[in-house]
């Protein structure tokens, strides 16, 4: 097998190709450390959602929905409010329909490839993003802080991870997730009713027209339960801010915390695992007519900073001074 982890040129951006056996990956450093391409060439299995006709402009105008970013801070605040246990902070309204801020900046920015490196087993990108009075956000949200990403590629697929390292004297809220874009279909050939998708939910978190929670559990319903069964369709129909806890199952008789996309067809299968870190589920599909969906993880709830709830049900954590905190997925293919 072949393992390499080169940097290249993308329409004029530095970017760190990974190739290690029938798997192959672009890592955007200019796109907030996105994984912007990742295949198995072998079995034809797209995992994300590519283009490869936009510009960089247009990719950093829709970096949300390309790809596999990573935001923080995640989903929504409410009246663009953070709340911390010694400050409070007013984020710019991004969504005016819901008065909402919405996804944070991290994935916005252009970050730095600090390895790129291979061995006889793997291809690895490591990158990094300082953020500090540099940044044009610092005015608005003056807590300093590293995010530093790993990118291994192995014959077992992509295993994935970003720790946050808290570099000022304040506490740091801590919130981070994957608004992971999936086509669907993710084959060649594969015919998008065809797609299913498996999620390991738990009790359903309703939200108000705001998207934001109400905080009252209700029980799942017939539409939540093809998730648990595997049968749901992603795509061709509206999918808008399911929320869910984040649970982990038995699958082929081992642990697993994640979500499984498949072609009833093919047999073949994305598999993406996440830690127990992250503890909520946010599916959405965007109208359910663009041919992709977003089974997003997220290490806290919606609006956690404001809502009145403990840490423990909310997800709500920050990080001390020098603090860090590490979460990890794995992602890869299965062909039945």
């Amino acid at each position: 097998m072949a393992y390499s982890a080169t940097k290249t040129d993308y329409k004029g951006k530095e970017v760190v190709e990974l190739k290690a056996g029938r798997y192959k990956a672009i890592i955007a450093p200019f796109l907030g450390s996105n994984i912007l391409y990742m295949k198995d060439i072998e079995n034809d299995i797209n995992f994300f959602r590519y283009d490869e006709s936009l510009s960089i402009e247009e990719l950093k105008a829709s970096p949300e929905v390309y790809g596999f970013p990573t935001l923080l801070y995640a989903n929504r605040l409410k009246d663009g409010v953070m709340k911390t246990s010694d400050g409070e902070y007013h984020f710019p309204i991004t969504c005016k329909e819901e008065n909402t801020s919405l996804h944070g900046f991290l994935h916005k920015r252009e970050h730095t490839i600090t390895e790129a490196s291979s061995t006889e087993t793997n291809a690895t990108c490591k990158t990094e993003y300082v953020y500090d009075e540099n940044d044009p956000f610092f005015e608005t949200f003056p807590v300093s802080f590293k995010a530093e990403f790993e990118f291994k590629l192995s014959d077992d697929g992509m295993f994935y991870n970003v720790t946050i390292t808290n570099t000022s004297e304040k506490m740091l809220p801590y919130g981070i997730c994957n608004h992971t874009t999936i086509n669907g279909p993710f084959t060649s050939d594969g015919e998008p009713l065809d797609t299913r998708l498996f999620v390991t939910i738990g009790d359903k978190w309703p939200l108000n027209q705001r998207n934001l929670p109400t905080c009252d559990f209700v029980a799942l319903d017939n539409h939540d339960r093809q998730y648990l069964t595997g049968s749901m369709i992603p795509v061709k129909h509206i999918i808008n801010n399911d929320v869910y806890n984040c649970e982990t199952y038995d699958v082929d008789s081992l642990p697993f915390r994640g979500a499984i996309v498949s072609e009833l067809k093919t047999g073949k299968e994305i598999r993406y695992e996440v830690d127990n870190n992250f503890k909520f589920w946010v599916l959405w599909n965007d109208g359910g007519e663009k041919g992709y969906f977003c089974p997003e993880p997220t290490t806290w709830m919606i609006d956690a900073p404001n809502l009145p709830l403990p840490g423990e049900e909310s997800g709500y954590e920050e990080l001390g001074p020098g603090e860090f905190k590490t979460v990890y997925e794995h992602i890869y293919s299965n062909v039945k």
